[in-house]
C-alpha cells in the first residue's frame, strides 16, 4: 500500500521546451488535420504566434523525463501493477512553440477499495510557462492492483 503521508506533495517537478518538431509529430500522431497544428503561416494567420500545442499534448510533454515513471517508484508503486485509470485536461493559455513549460506534479488523494484489492492514486500536474503563467492543469487517476 502506498503511504498516504505522499498526499500533497509534489512528486516531480520538470521544465522543458517546447519544438515545432515534436509539435509537428505528436499533430502526425494523434492524428489532428488542423494546419495549424503543423503550419507556421496557418498557425499565425489564426493569432497564434507559434505552432501551438494540440489537445493533449501535456501527457506527452510530461514524458519527456529522464524517467517518467521514476515518481511513482519513489512513492512506492509497483509500475507491474500499475494502470491508468483516467485523464483530465483543462487549458488557460496556448502553449506554442519556444514556450518553456515547467510541470509540477503532486499526489491529490490516495483511496482503497474493494478491500485494499485495489488502490487509487490521483495526481494533479500544472503547467506554467516562461512567464509563470499558468497555461494548463491535468488531472489523472492510477489504479494499482493488490490482489
Amino acid at each position: 500500500m502506498i503511504d498516504k503521508k505522499w498526499i500533497g506533495e509534489e512528486v516531480s517537478n520538470l521544465s522543458t521546451d517546447v519544438e515545432k518538431g515534436q509539435l509537428r509529430f505528436f499533430a502526425r500522431t494523434v492524428g489532428e488535420t488542423d494546419p495549424i497544428y503543423t503550419d507556421e503561416d496557418a498557425a499565425r494567420a489564426a493569432g497564434y504566434r507559434s505552432l501551438p500545442a494540440p489537445p493533449t499534448f501535456l501527457f506527452s510533454l510530461n514524458l519527456a523525463q529522464s524517467d517518467p515513471l521514476g515518481k511513482y517508484l519513489k512513492i512506492g508503486v509497483d509500475l507491474a501493477r500499475l494502470l491508468h485509470g483516467g485523464q483530465e485536461f483543462e487549458y488557460y493559455k496556448p502553449i506554442c512553440a519556444g514556450d518553456r513549460i515547467t510541470l509540477k506534479s503532486r499526489v491529490v488523494d490516495i483511496v482503497e477499495k474493494k478491500g485494499g484489492a485495489l488502490e487509487l492514486l490521483f495526481e494533479e500536474t500544472t503547467a506554467t510557462n516562461q512567464h509563470n503563467e499558468l497555461v494548463g492543469r491535468m488531472k489523472q487517476s492510477l489504479v494499482i492492483r493488490h490482489g
